[in-house]
């Protein structure tokens, strides 16, 4: 469901080592290239050194780089990190009607604001003028036995969010996050209290609030990315 095709011209390469957030150095068509990373999570788990990377050459006479880092294998599997893809994917399911539990809303907007935070998407119900927002969250990191997990990184805009869908379900919204997991092996989902104690706390207040949490898996290919099922979310409390 909500097939996205990844274009342009990509490249194998052998990731070396993370510059800075934005940047890393790969091997690639026989030089040492600095490449672009859209993704400012740590990935420390996927991002070491000789790991097979697929790229996509740039060609923008404005970029400092002419590479941007798109997959990375993990073992046999292929994982996705670009952060921009899954309020992408959400919004073309959403489109097709493809996930269940949203029959009726068929109005699909991009960055709605509420509060002081500006989430990914809002959906209406025109006949019932429901209004939910969404918010959508990039997981790359797969523990032991197939446990998908986020934040990998303290993320102080994460807890923002969760906690102003807690006033949107006071104002009468509907409040919805999906943890996009962009790698098919994982199995279940439960936020990484070890990493960020304070989202994890939020996303136990805000799910007794009444905002709901749902996970999706992906298939990844070097063509594109697609949700594959919707896998179990585990919180405390």
């Amino acid at each position: 469901m909500g097939f996205i095709e990844i274009p342009g011209e990509k490249v194998p390469g052998l990731f070396q080592r993370r510059v800075n957030r934005f940047i890393g150095e790969v091997f690639v068509e026989g030089s040492l290239e600095r490449v672009h990373i859209a993704n400012t999570g740590r990935m420390k788990e996927l991002l070491v050194k000789d790991a097979a990377v697929i790229l996509r050459k740039v060609d923008q006479p404005h970029r400092k780089t002419k590479f941007d880092l798109l997959m990375v294998y993990h073992g046999d599997t292929l994982v996705s990190i670009d952060s921009k893809l899954p309020n992408q994917l959400l919004e073309k399911a959403f489109k097709e009607g493809s996930i269940p539990g949203f029959e009726g809303f068929t109005t699909v907007k991009r960055e709605v604001t509420f509060g002081k935070s500006r989430f990914d998407l809002s959906l209406l119900n025109p006949k019932t003028k429901k209004l939910a927002l969404i918010e959508a969250k990039c997981v790359t990191l797969v523990k032991n036995e197939g446990l998908s997990t986020f934040p990998d990184a303290p993320t102080l805009r994460g807890v923002k969010h969760v906690l102003e869908l807690m006033e949107g379900l006071k104002a009468g919204y509907r409040g919805e996050v999906f943890f996009v997991v962009q790698r098919k092996d994982g199995r279940f989902f439960r936020p990484n209290g070890a990493m960020d104690a304070e989202f994890s706390k939020a996303v136990t207040l805000a799910k007794k609030a009444g905002v709901n949490f749902r996970a999706y898996n992906c298939e990844v290919t070097p063509k594109g990315i697609q949700l594959l099922e919707e896998i179990p979310v585990e919180i405390e409390g």
